[in-house]
């Protein structure tokens, strides 16, 4: 900003030196160098002079926080804080399979649901429910008929806020509302609704589970019997009878299958025997040395017996001969016994022929049967489809049945030692005191705001300013030597002091009001050579102009000079006004006229001497006059006769005849009032001043607040505090 402002003032005085030359001999006005830095002492004075407005702003932003406060609707929240319960405490078994294993803790996921779960729709409508919140006139304020429940709800999400706190497992329910015991009641209904409602809700789950269980219970039981005993009917009818080793019909077969095998070996080996001792017997053996009859007693006596009598024959027939009575009836003996012995063959090979036929018919007995029991087995085969169809049905309802069965039992054997899915750690107390609006931080927001806008304030009405303050303005901004300052009478007076600037320079020559105007003069002397005329000008009205003129002739003429004052301002005549019985007497207009002399038209003050030349006569002419041939003839008369001959002309924007009256002064002075006088105005003056004709001797500021000024830190006004010690 700094380098912006140095910018723009190189750049006015380029232009109005440009304008305007300097005197033979006058010291050029240096524009300042442009420096980079920042000027914390021009920001300071910025402070100091926009002090007002920058205090206003200030105020009206605290003023404005404390309305806002006042009316903001006062909102309590209210805090419960619940726990998770992060690990299960097995109180009974589950299955009959359970076994102990670790839990892991929860992950971050599931404290993200849980936490979800707080601002479900379901725990939503148990507390509102709970509390009737959808009869609650602050709760469904403004809702549509039929629409109660649905704006309750809307409230809750907006005024419900539920997060996990940092890392824990813990979880902050907090809601928010105008009245402090509803906040409380509200969010411990949902730290309550989370935690026993969550619990009374699973217990009564597993209720409903139990009961719907065991009515399904009746159910399988009575399937698995209708089943079962389908099953059993359909064996009986289908003569399906079966133990361990399987059907009867197959253990028929089986037993059968044995039978036949034994009889067919049985038949064959009586058959062959038979066939044995018949070909013995065919063969020409003897009875007793067939093989079947080896075995037998009988013939294992008789053939002892038949031995004997061999033996006792061939011992007779040896004594005796053939014809012995004895040898005959020996072999007679031996005869008899030989046919016991056939006889017994014939005895043996019958029971075997007998016992053949006997197996054989076993056989064929066995045959039969098997073929039976084979037609029987092919029948309940082609039966068995539909008996594995109701036997799978019956597997599968008694299954069912157990299952559930098993289930029942274990539900009611946990029905009582539900565990609650989280606790409760912090229960809400209504708060005391209203989370909103917050005092201290709308205080601290309305001060950084009014700070921040009285700063901006200050700046932009700165940057928008255009009057001046200080003579570096002058001589920066504008390009022209700065003279002086000529300060306010109430800022360099006492309060209560009601005396006008121009008595109170006769009446205190010592103050710095009187000072201001001493050190006037020695400027316009030190920058004009040989100036005897000077004109005392402004840019516009009101600006002190005339005072100026009337104070610093009497300021002159009261350290002994000869001095002249000139009312050159036809329309306003402002200095003619402090001529006494004006009325009727010669003045300016008369002396351009050539009908009285200059002697007879000059007024002298009796306090001061100072000669006054007023207007007392209109004029239609009066602007050729004051800047015609007339007006130099009079100035060089009075050059002649005074020392110093001050002008008080007219405003040079509004009035043209000023400027050529300028031109005819030796040297020229502008007045700009403080902080009124925009520079525009004074630049536009200054521009439409006649080329070479006009000498300016500078600009001097009038006006100025010394007690303000001093506070600003300009110029050589900054140290009015430190010297206004030496004015009386």
């Amino acid at each position: 900003m700094s380098t912006a402002v140095n910018t723009l003032e190189q750049n006015a005085v380029g232009a109005f030196r440009g304008l305007i030359p300097a005197l033979p001999g006058e010291p050029q006005v240096a524009p300042a160098a442009s420096n980079d830095r920042i000027d914390l002492k021009f920001l300071i004075g910025i402070f100091r002079r926009r002090s007002g407005l920058f205090v206003s702003v200030l105020g009206g932003s605290l003023a404005l926080g404390a309305v806002i406060t006042a009316i903001q609707p006062r909102i309590y929240v209210a805090h419960a804080d619940v726990t998770l319960n992060s690990k299960t405490v097995a109180i009974a078994p589950t299955s009959t399979n359970d076994r102990t294993v670790d839990q892991q803790a929860p992950n971050d996921a599931f404290v993200d649901t849980q936490v979800a779960q707080v601002m479900s729709s379901e725990n939503m409508n148990a507390v509102i429910d709970r509390l009737r919140l959808d009869h609650d006139p602050s709760m469904i304020a403004g809702a549509a008929p039929g629409a109660a429940r649905n704006t309750a709800i809307d409230t809750l999400r907006k005024h419900l806020n539920v997060q996990r706190i940092g890392s824990t497992y813990d979880i902050g329910i907090t809601y928010e509302s105008a009245n402090a015991a509803a906040a409380a009641r509200i969010a411990n209904a949902f730290a309550e609704q989370f935690t026993k409602g969550a619990l009374d809700a699973k217990r009564e789950e597993a209720r409903a589970t139990t009961a719907l269980i065991a009515a399904r219970l009746d159910q399988l039981r009575n399937q698995a019997l209708a089943d079962s005993a389908a099953e059993q009917t359909y064996r009986i009818a289908h003569n399906l009878l079966s133990t361990n080793q399987g059907t009867l019909t197959e253990q028929e077969i089986s037993s059968y299958n044995q039978g036949l095998a034994q009889a067919r070996a049985e038949s064959a080996e009586d058959a062959a025997r038979l066939e044995a001792a018949r070909q013995q017997l065919a063969g020409g053996a003897y009875g007793g040395n067939v093989g079947e009859t080896v075995a037998s007693p009988a013939i294992a006596a008789l053939r002892a017996q038949q031995a004997t009598a061999a033996g006792e024959l061939a011992s007779l027939e040896a004594r005796y001969g053939p014809l012995h009575p004895d040898v005959i009836k020996a072999r007679a003996s031996l005869r008899a016994i030989d046919e016991q012995v056939a006889g017994e063959t014939r005895r043996v090979i019958a029971g075997l022929e007998a016992k053949a036929h006997a197996s054989q018919q076993r056989l064929a007995s066995l045959s039969g049967s098997l073929s039976v029991s084979r037609g029987a087995l092919a029948l309940s085969n082609s039966a068995k489809t539909g008996l594995q169809d109701l036997e799978k049905k019956s597997e599968t309802s008694n299954a069912l049945y157990e299952s559930y069965l098993n289930r029942y039992k274990e539900l009611t054997a946990r029905e009582g030692t539900e565990q609650a899915d989280a606790d409760m750690l912090h229960p809400a107390s209504p708060p005391l005191v209203p989370d909103s609006p917050h005092v201290v931080v709308n205080l601290i927001l309305s001060l950084a705001a009014g700070l921040g806008l009285g700063i901006a304030a200050a700046f932009l009405a700165e940057l928008n300013y255009s009057g001046i303050t200080t003579g570096d303005d002058i001589e920066q901004r504008l390009g022209v030597r700065y003279l002086g300052t000529i300060p306010s009478l109430g800022s360099v007076m006492a309060r209560g002091n009601k005396r006008s600037p121009t008595d109170a320079l006769a009446e205190n020559p010592r103050s710095a009001f009187a000072e201001s105007f001493r050190s006037l003069r020695a400027s316009i002397a030190m920058n004009t050579t040989k100036a005897k005329v000077i004109a005392i000008t402004s840019s516009l009205p009101d600006e002190g102009k005339t005072t100026t003129s009337i104070c610093l002739a009497r300021s002159m003429a009261a350290s002994g000079d000869k001095v002249l004052l000139i009312d050159c301002d036809i329309r306003r005549q402002g200095v003619s006004q402090f001529v006494p019985d004006r009325e009727g007497r010669p003045g300016l207009i008369e002396v351009l006229r050539g009908e009285v002399t200059l002697a007879d038209a000059v007024v002298i003050e009796p306090a001061s001497g100072l000669s006054i030349l007023p207007v007392s006569t209109h004029s239609a002419h009066a602007h050729e006059l004051l800047t015609g041939d007339e007006m130099d003839r009079l100035l060089d008369a009075a050059r002649a006769q005074f020392h110093a001959v001050i002008i008080d002309t007219a405003p040079v924007l509004p009035i043209a005849d000023a400027r050529l009256v300028l031109g005819k002064a030796d040297a020229s002075v502008f007045v700009v009032r403080w902080r009124k006088t925009p520079d525009s105005a004074l630049r536009a003056a200054l521009r439409l001043l006649p080329g070479n004709r006009v000498q300016l001797a500078g600009v001097a500021l009038t006006r100025v607040d010394m007690k303000r000024q001093a506070r600003f830190g300009y110029g050589e006004d900054a140290f009015y505090h430190s010297y206004r010690r030496y004015y009386v």
